[in-house]
């Protein structure tokens, strides 16, 4: 057992030792991809669609909200009659009939938003991850002609985490960070409406904002 922990070693260490030469004599640029990514001005009309489109599936949702409140005071309603004395035996009965219809109808409107809700989630995050990706392509397009412009073998991202949410990059001197340069050439195209300040609108629920490690890292308000 020893052995084979001293061959394992020796073979590490032969790798890391052909690996770390290999690297320098490389010319390896460098870029914050988060940071390109908030920079594009696409990603920010992005960000305004999907709020857009998730505050007209709150306005939709609020409509059967409030229409199973308005269901659920009308069923209190007529199951407090039910018991009334001063009724007929029949009429008691009917009213019955009527608490356990609008029952029925509570039931299915609670069916709805939770068929809804499922439905609006679905469709925003498979708008969501579409959008996101375009916009990767867009930026990977120009990285890679800014890369091999510059004669670099790779380029790593700095903004890049582990699956234990620590960077990858854990020092940089900063020297061939071609994060601006792609962001100047992603916004040369920029249309003149995107450089308007945008209009303010009623707050809404908080909405999950692009980012280009596909689950979002923070909401907007």
């Amino acid at each position: 057992m020893k052995m084979n922990g001293i061959k394992h070693f020796l073979c590490c260490a032969l790798c890391m030792a052909m690996t770390v030469p290999a690297l320098a004599q490389s010319k390896v640029g460098i870029i914050n991809l988060q940071k390109v990514f908030d920079g594009y001005y696409k990603t920010k009309q992005a960000d305004a669609t999907l709020k857009e489109r998730a505050s007209e599936f709150d306005k939709q949702r609020k409509d059967l909200v409030e229409g199973h409140q308005k269901a659920n005071e009308e069923y209190k309603k007529v199951l407090d009659s039910t018991t009334d004395q001063t009724v007929s035996i029949e009429e008691r009965d009917k009213r019955k009939k009527s608490a356990e219809a609008k029952l029925r109808e509570i039931q299915e409107i609670e069916s709805q938003v939770n068929q809804f809700d499922r439905t609006a989630r679905t469709t925003l995050n498979e708008q969501q991850r579409r959008m996101r990706d375009a916009i990767l392509r867009e930026i990977m397009d120009v990285v890679n002609v800014k890369a091999k412009a510059a004669g670099y073998s790779m380029v790593i991202d700095t903004a890049a985490q582990t699956v234990n949410n620590t960077l990858v990059v854990v020092y940089s001197n900063g020297e061939n960070d071609i994060g601006e340069e792609v962001i100047k050439e992603l916004n040369r195209s920029v249309p003149v409406e995107a450089l308007k300040p945008a209009e303010a609108k009623p707050a809404t629920a908080p909405t999950q904002r692009l980012s280009p490690a596909g689950a979002p890292l923070r909401k907007s308000k």
